[in-house]
């Protein structure tokens, strides 16, 4: 039998995730064209740093509280990044071309996540960031930053948002796990 106080938990994490879910789109958003060089190639948005935690988050909200808790995620981190957008006066560019990206990345994540439901959770969470990591990153930077910046530096904004949500992701995933195994 599940002691009350640990379905409590598990009831508030879903809430939680979202939460953090939506402030680390806003907090991406807020400084999505501030640029780290990297040493060799590319340029690391730090909006990225921020980003590349919500495709976990995503993945464990789809765990913990299913399909209708990730689409309320998802309409959550719209609503507050617009509202931010309007109070910050962040172009519309910026707001429409995050808006799409997260709309068909997190939804092609989710996909992809879905139907994969029977195997392990590593599995689902790579293959979903697979598809979902450079679907996001290609839309974005394309729509934010075309006509702006030369197509080279476009090339290396992908190249370093792509290398770092993936080691970021990675990194976040792996200690998700190791905080839900403690809950358990």
């Amino acid at each position: 039998m599940t002691h009350p106080s640990a379905r409590g938990r598990a009831a508030a994490l879903p809430y939680l995730l979202i939460a953090l879910y939506a402030l680390s789109i806003l907090l991406a958003n807020l400084t999505l064209n501030k640029f780290i060089p990297l040493p060799v190639y590319g340029l690391l948005s730090v909006g990225t740093i921020f980003f590349a935690a919500v495709f976990t988050l995503r993945d464990r909200i789809h765990r913990g509280g299913g399909l209708k808790a990730v689409y309320l995620a998802i309409a959550a981190a719209l609503l507050i990044n617009t509202v931010a957008a309007l109070v910050t006066g962040t172009l519309w560019r910026f707001v429409g071309a995050s808006f799409l990206a997260i709309l068909v990345g997190e939804l092609a994540d989710t996909a992809v996540y879905q139907s994969l439901l029977h195997r392990n959770w590593w599995t689902r969470v790579l293959a979903s960031n697979a598809v979902s990591v450079p679907l996001d990153s290609v839309l974005f930077n394309l729509l934010a930053f075309y006509g702006d910046l030369t197509q080279g530096e476009i090339a290396q904004i992908i190249f370093a948002d792509i290398l770092a949500k993936y080691l970021i992701a990675a990194v976040f995933a792996i200690r998700v796990r190791q905080a839900s195994r403690a809950l358990t």
